[in-house]
């Protein structure tokens, strides 16, 4: 069997160093709240108001460190929310996606894109991947067993030697299945 921990996803935002400074000053370095699963991440004290066409957010976390490029991921319950109709996209890729506002202690950020509704991932270690057959980018079938159970298709296998094994799902999608962090779900083979 190809057991995995399940991760469930909160919406949360991801920094660029600019953009981290226009919301909280510049200089200013992320605090470590907790670290979460893939090595290096971790949950930062600080949050942010996210501000919609038709609704906001309050205290939505940030996650670091800074990256790249802003990017925020809600679920479609957020979305709906703040009125807007983000896709469904692997981490990242975020071309087209809807601007929102960024509304931090220091100053606010008016992002012409960067929101996606996370596609579900499994991130995998190289040897993990390896040992079950496992393809960078392949879809997989993945069974969970929570109060409501389902198989969740189309599951992106990101493989990486700086990835723990772990389901990311949002919390729309753990609500669906009756999961939580910490719970198992299976691969399945087609």
């Amino acid at each position: 069997m190809k057991i995995v921990p399940i991760g469930v996803s909160a919406r949360h935002v991801h920094l660029s160093e600019e953009q981290l400074a226009r919301l909280f000053g510049r200089g200013y370095e992320l605090k470590v709240q907790k670290d979460l699963s893939q090595p290096g991440q971790f949950a930062a004290e600080e949050t942010v108001v996210l501000i919609g066409p038709r609704g906001r957010l309050e205290r939505v976390r940030v996650i670091g460190p800074v990256r790249r490029q802003t990017q925020i991921e809600i679920s479609r319950t957020d979305a709906i929310l703040l009125g807007l109709k983000p896709p469904v996209r692997a981490s990242g890729n975020i071309a087209g996606t809807p601007g929102i506002v960024i509304h931090g202690p220091a100053g606010t950020v008016q992002l012409e894109q960067g929101v996606i509704v996370a596609a579900r991932h499994i991130h995998f270690h190289t040897s993990d991947a390896a040992r079950w057959g496992i393809r960078n980018r392949q879809l997989l079938r993945v069974r969970v067993k929570g109060e409501r159970p389902l198989i969740f298709e189309q599951v992106l296998a990101r493989v990486s030697d700086r990835y723990a094994l772990d389901m990311h799902i949002d919390t729309d999608e753990a609500n669906a299945a009756g999961v939580k962090t910490g719970d198992e779900a299976e691969i399945i083979d087609d």
